[in-house]
């Protein structure tokens, strides 16, 4: 069993998401529930709780953010998920630096992913995500850190530390400019908006490029792509009047 705390002020939605987990996540355990920060802060310093595993918090609450109440806790060794009605931005931030959030209304199949893959995440770097999410919300339009939740383990990558994206089924293989590579169990249509307005580009429905290390661009019969790796990426048709758009617009703005 994974022992569970919910932080949530409103009562419909604390005894829908209390339904919610008895129904479709037997093996979590709900352990305390609180109202507020304080009360949220009470039990999680009360050693005879037990350990956590998994906390469900609301973000706003009557006597402030969710997020103060964690930066006054010691240490964080269990696993986050937001409940909310935030707006893209929000979700945005959370993609970035991995953490898991489920939108109200809740998604049953939702609530179902985000539970399995706080399982698999490692708790003990919960700090560093949270760190990585502070950087985004505080810096909008200035993003410098990513951190990626591979199938060996967590990353936190500086963005410009990665050359490009490719997909294969469902999984997504990112390489660094180290020529490390990392795979992702997370489609590359994910990071294609995770990434939007950046200098990153989808030229091909299985490649994300960083528009910085384009060694140079071949014209042809179907057009490609040189990477500064020496990898040769096919630009596709649909694609490529926008992007040779986006390069003279970059190249304007140097």
């Amino acid at each position: 069993m994974y022992k569970a705390i919910i932080l949530e002020d409103e009562v419909k939605s604390l005894l829908n998401l209390r339904t919610q987990l008895r129904q479709h996540c037997p093996d979590v355990e709900i352990v305390a529930e609180a109202r507020n920060i304080e009360e949220c802060k009470a039990i999680l310093n009360d050693s005879s709780v037990g350990q956590i595993d998994i906390a469900f918090m609301d973000i706003d609450l009557p006597d402030g953010l969710a997020f103060q109440l964690l930066e006054d806790l010691d240490s964080i060794s269990f696993e986050i998920i937001f409940v909310t009605g935030h707006n893209e931005y929000a979700v945005r931030a959370f993609d970035f630096a991995s953490i898991g959030y489920i939108l109200k209304p809740i998604d049953p199949e939702k609530l179902i992913n985000s539970v399995k893959k706080a399982k698999t995440n490692s708790p003990e770097e919960m700090e560093k995500r949270l760190e990585v999410f502070e950087n985004v919300v505080k810096n909008p339009g200035a993003f410098d850190k990513l951190t990626i939740s591979a199938l060996d383990g967590m990353y936190f990558i500086n963005l410009n530390e990665i050359l490009r994206f490719e997909a294969e089924d469902n999984y997504t293989h990112v390489y660094k400019t180290n020529k490390e590579k990392i795979t992702v169990c997370k489609t590359l249509k994910s990071y294609e908006k995770m990434l939007q307005g950046m200098n990153f580009y989808r030229v091909h429905k299985s490649h994300i490029v960083n528009l910085n290390y384009i060694d140079r661009y071949v014209k042809g019969d179907g057009g490609y792509l040189v990477m500064e790796d020496g990898k040769k990426i096919d630009v596709g048709r649909r694609r490529r009047a926008s992007f040779l758009e986006r390069l003279k617009l970059m190249h304007a703005t140097v």
